[in-house]
């Protein structure tokens, strides 16, 4: 039940966001309901306007997935958010084989990481846990190697560090996204004890998280654009690939790279590499050199 209140209430806010025009439907004078009505919706995904409501009332029903497309459809939904209504529909059974507390990536990934000298890159597992490093995404984030091991989380590190709302240039926009990221992590894992323990420190501590989790936005991580300033080598820029592991669908690999042609930020990066393999310090939040030291 609680699942489908979830679902139901996805479904609400969803629907909420969209305008008639947006969807080919006329639009009145005098709404009475912010976005689609229900019986609209229900025309779109071509199910009875009762079942419709039933759904948003988080009444315990199965739905298929071709009405579950069907209403993904209908609201314009990208494949997160038809994944998400996926999840929540129809939860992935326990299996017995018992999911490791811990999740740890293959040696042969870490010795990757660490050959990328140029490049930060890290892995994220389940939840936003932070897995495994490499040296340049220590010195470019924050040394989570060092952190207890329950605050190696980029979600929390994001929301809670302020040494992270210095760094992230857009930081409200990349917070956001994690926190949806979260929510789409946390529907396909319901029963996850951990996750349930990190939403609930994120909303006491964090007045932000507690309002974007609210908005249940749904987000896949795949690629984009970042922009820092950096303390050691100031402002930079980053394109990112997200590539999920072979063999562990809840292991991502972030690759981080300066965008074609941006020489200032290629420069940043290298400058940033070179100040870390001569012992600098790798957390970002204790930096012993400025931009002006490292160019005199």
């Amino acid at each position: 039940m609680a699942l489908m209140t979830e679902f139901g209430e996805f479904l609400r806010r969803r629907r909420a966001e969209i305008q008639p025009a947006d969807v080919g439907l006329p639009d009145t004078a005098f709404r009475r309901v912010q976005g689609l009505r229900r019986e609209e919706v229900a025309q779109l995904a071509g199910v009875s306007t009762d079942y419709y409501t039933r759904l948003e009332q988080g009444r315990d029903l199965s739905p298929s997935e071709a009405v579950i497309d069907a209403i993904a459809r209908a609201l314009e939904l990208d494949d997160a958010g038809r994944a998400h209504l996926q999840h929540l529909a129809h939860p992935a059974r326990p299996t017995r084989r018992q999911i490791p507390a811990v999740q740890r990536v293959r040696p042969t990934v870490q010795s990757m990481l660490d050959a990328w000298t140029g490049q930060p890159a890290f892995v994220l597992g389940r939840r936003g846990d932070v897995l495994a490093t490499n040296a340049l995404a220590r010195a470019l984030l924050a040394d989570f190697d060092a952190m207890p091991y329950r605050d190696r989380n980029l979600t929390r590190w994001i929301l809670l560090d302020p040494a992270a709302r210095d760094l992230y240039v857009d930081w409200a926009q990349i917070a956001s996204e994690m926190v949806a990221i979260l929510r789409l992590d946390a529907g396909a894992h319901p029963d996850d004890v951990r996750t349930t323990e990190l939403v609930g420190e994120l909303t006491l501590k964090s007045p932000e998280f507690s309002r974007w989790w609210s908005q249940h936005k749904v987000l896949d991580r795949t690629w984009g654009h970042k922009r820092f300033r950096h303390p050691i080598v100031g402002p930079l820029e980053i394109d990112y690939e997200a590539l999920h592991l072979p063999g562990d669908k809840d292991q991502t690999l972030f690759v981080y790279r300066a965008p074609d042609g941006d020489t200032a930020s290629a420069e940043a990066l290298a400058l940033l590499a070179s100040w870390n393999a001569g012992g600098g310090t790798t957390s970002t939040g204790s930096p012993s050199l400025t931009t002006d030291r490292l160019e005199a």
